[in-house]
């Protein structure tokens, strides 16, 4: 019984996937801004949600739902804004403190709630479902099942993905809860996260679809 995958097309998928999983993107903000603000358990309930998101794109893009939508302006549009002004949202909420710092340590929050909004942040990002539906195809064999391939190389990558951005979750959550001692630097950490999550905002409402 074949593979779905080819294992040698699997092998060269895995580093090409690293690489890009290592540059600095909004998932990876995402996840420092959280780490900054919450501590290393924030950053992996993150880290997380943004990786059962990239696999819920993998899966709509496997399904041709993302290429439906690439194709319709105004529907990668309503997309797209509905994503700045959740961003925008959670910027606001990081610079009034509701539930992120104190004084003394940092403020815990419900890993559900974090994980959830790493899942909306990533989901309502549609440059991901282009990226998926430019990237992924070049590994894809159209001889074998297309929706396999699709699922394992999306995997592949979010699995990557998951451990990059742990990493750099992790260190700034370690840095995040030592500074958080000091109310002053914890006033500046809000600060921090709030423009974290203001540029991801500004960076996907000045995003071009191509």
């Amino acid at each position: 019984m074949a593979l779905p995958v080819d294992p040698l097309t699997l092998l060269a998928f895995i580093p090409a996937g690293l690489a890009l999983n290592l540059t600095p993107g909004a998932d990876m903000m995402f996840c420092l801004g959280q780490g900054l603000k919450g501590g290393r358990r924030a950053a992996m309930a993150a880290n997380f949600g943004i990786a059962v998101g990239g696999m819920v794109h993998t899966l709509i893009a496997g399904l041709g739902l993302g290429a439906l939508i690439a194709a319709h302006p105004l529907a990668f549009d309503a997309i797209r804004w509905v994503g700045v002004g959740y961003l925008m949202w959670l910027a606001i909420l990081a610079l009034r403190g509701q539930g992120v710092l104190t004084a003394a340590t940092v403020a815990p929050r419900p890993a559900a709630r974090i994980f959830a909004e790493a899942l909306l942040v990533n989901l309502l990002n549609p440059k991901v479902i282009l990226f998926i539906l430019a990237f992924l195809p070049q590994f894809v064999d159209p001889a074998r099942p297309v929706l396999p391939q699709f699922l394992i190389l999306g995997l592949a990558f979010s699995l990557g993905g998951f451990l990059v951005n742990g990493l750099v979750g992790g260190f700034a959550g370690s840095i995040g809860q030592r500074l958080a001692r000091s109310g002053r630097l914890a006033r500046w950490l809000g600060r921090a996260s709030a423009g974290v999550f203001g540029l991801l905002a500004l960076r996907l409402a000045l995003m071009e679809r191509g």
